[in-house]
C-alpha cells in the first residue's frame, strides 16, 4: 500500500512537472482492492510525502496510508474524492484517475465546448467526441453525477468551467492519456483560431475506433 501511495504522489508531482497542472490544483488517485488512494486536499504536491496520501473506502470514509499500509492519521482527502469514488464504482476498467486544470482543456471547458472529430485521435478516448460535463459546484454529488454522464463510453471529458478528468488502467496510462488529451485540446483550440473546424465522418471515426481496440498491444 505504501508503494501505491508513493506512486500516486509521484504522478501528482509529474503532472505539475509536465505542465498540465499547477500548484495544489487537480488530484490523482489509484484503485486498490475495495478502496483507493488519493492526494490530500489543499496540499502542495512538492511538499507532500507518501504518508500524506489518503485511503478512501468504497463507503467514502477517509483513512490515511501509514507505514506498512496501516490506516492512521488525519489528512483529509481531495475535495473531489466523491467523483473518484463514483467513477471507480461505475467503471471497473478504471485503475487510476487524473483531474487537472490544464490550460487548454480548461479554456475549452470554460466555453462549455464538446470536442468534435476534428482529429482521429479523439477516438483514443472512447468515441467520436469528447463531451463536456455540465457545471456543478466542485466536490458536490451533482458534479460527480454530471461526470458519469459525460464519461459514458469514454475515458476523458471536460468539466464545464473547471478542467478535465481522465482515467486509465493504471497511473502510468492515466498520466499518458492526460498529457495526450491536453495536447489534443491545444490542437483544437488552435484549429478554432483558423475558422470552422473540418470534421471527420462518422464512418471514418467508427473505423478508427475499431483500430484503437488493439492500439499499442504488442
Amino acid at each position: 500500500m505504501s508503494d501505491l501511495a508513493a506512486a500516486v504522489l509521484a504522478t501528482a508531482q509529474a503532472m505539475n512537472t509536465v505542465g498540465i497542472n499547477r500548484g495544489a490544483a487537480g488530484n490523482v488517485s489509484a484503485r486498490c482492492a475495495d478502496s483507493f488512494i488519493i492526494t490530500p486536499t489543499g496540499m502542495a504536491y512538492d511538499e507532500c510525502v507518501p504518508e500524506d496520501m489518503v485511503k478512501v473506502g468504497i463507503g467514502g470514509a477517509p483513512l490515511k496510508v501509514g507505514a506498512g499500509g496501516t490506516a492512521q492519521g488525519t489528512r483529509k482527502p481531495s475535495s473531489e474524492w466523491r467523483f473518484h469514488h463514483d467513477i471507480y464504482a461505475a467503471r471497473s476498467e478504471a485503475g487510476a484517475i487524473i483531474h487537472a486544470h490544464s490550460p487548454f482543456a480548461t479554456a475549452l471547458a470554460c466555453q462549455q465546448f464538446e470536442i468534435p472529430p476534428f482529429h482521429y485521435m479523439i477516438a483514443r478516448f472512447g468515441g467520436a467526441t469528447v463531451r463536456c460535463a455540465a457545471y456543478a459546484t466542485f466536490g458536490s454529488q451533482a458534479l460527480s453525477d454530471a461526470l458519469l454522464i459525460a464519461l459514458q463510453d469514454r475515458r476523458a471529458c471536460l468539466m464545464a468551467h473547471h478542467g478535465m478528468v481522465v482515467f486509465g488502467g493504471d497511473l502510468k496510462e492515466a498520466l499518458a492519456l492526460a498529457i495526450e488529451f491536453e495536447a489534443l485540446c491545444e490542437q483544437y483550440w488552435r484549429v478554432l483560431q483558423l475558422g470552422q473546424p473540418k470534421l471527420l465522418s462518422a464512418d471514418e471515426m467508427a473505423r478508427v475506433s475499431e483500430k484503437f481496440k488493439d492500439y499499442g498491444r504488442q
